[in-house]
């Protein structure tokens, strides 16, 4: 039984992130054309860096097979015995079949969850943006942030950037409503100026009209048509 677990834990972490890595396998799962460009973290590398890499899923690869290990010696044989006593006892050669067909299959399953949770979070990847913000962190000289102790400190210190970036934010925009309003009113003003004109030039129109008028009558009144035409 023991030849048989060892023998289905020949695919390892490591050699399912340098076969088939976990952007290449989306890339050819969805034939996206984007497969040929470069991404961060990715393509080649120079020898330590590739080393360093090679060592951080070396580490990862033993993590999960330490966690596999004990997750299966929770399912040993006398466990497995002891929940199906009756059976055990009927057949104990079949029931240590079953075992040890269960415990395969658990270790298929356990391995396939892992592939499948290296491809869809893109371990690789991540695992080079971590070595960026490492590296940041060392040419950075100032002191990490670390907690005081007193939560509400702490609590204020975290949202007091994410209030004073809404708060620039908020200024921004009040300023461009401000200076929307401004060249609205400007507008209205301006087309104020402009109807207070044409009321002006048309009253004079009205005024010159009604003097025209006036003079017409007066003109027209002094000619006395009666008595040049009288007979």
């Amino acid at each position: 039984m023991e030849e048989s677990e060892g023998a289905t834990q020949k695919e390892t972490v490591v050699e399912i992130c340098v076969k088939t890595p976990a952007v290449d396998r989306m890339n050819e799962a969805t034939g996206d054309v984007s497969s040929q460009t470069t991404i961060p973290g990715s393509g080649s590398k120079p020898p330590e860096e590739k080393e360093a890499r090679f060592k951080r899923l070396k580490l990862f690869d033993k993590v999960m097979q330490k966690s596999l290990e004990k997750f299966i010696d929770h399912a040993s044989f006398n466990r497995f015995a002891s929940t199906f006593r009756p059976l055990y006892k009927k057949n104990p050669q079949k029931m240590e079949s079953i075992h040890k067909q269960f415990i395969e299959e658990l270790q298929r399953a356990i391995r396939e969850d892992i592939s499948r949770l290296i491809e869809e979070g893109s371990l690789e990847f991540k695992l080079n943006e971590l070595d960026q913000l490492e590296n940041a962190a060392k040419k950075n000289a100032d002191p990490a942030w670390r907690p005081s102790g007193v939560p509400e400190q702490d609590f204020c210190s975290f949202l007091m950037p994410y209030y004073q970036k809404q708060e620039k934010y908020m200024r921004q925009e009040l300023n461009k409503i401000q200076a929307e309003n401004a060249a609205l009113s400007q507008k209205a003003q301006a087309g104020r100026e402009s109807l207070a004109q044409t009321e002006y030039r048309i009253s004079t129109t009205v005024d010159e009209w009604k003097a025209s008028v006036t003079e017409f009558e007066r003109l027209a009144s002094s000619l006395h048509p009666a008595d040049v035409f009288d007979v």
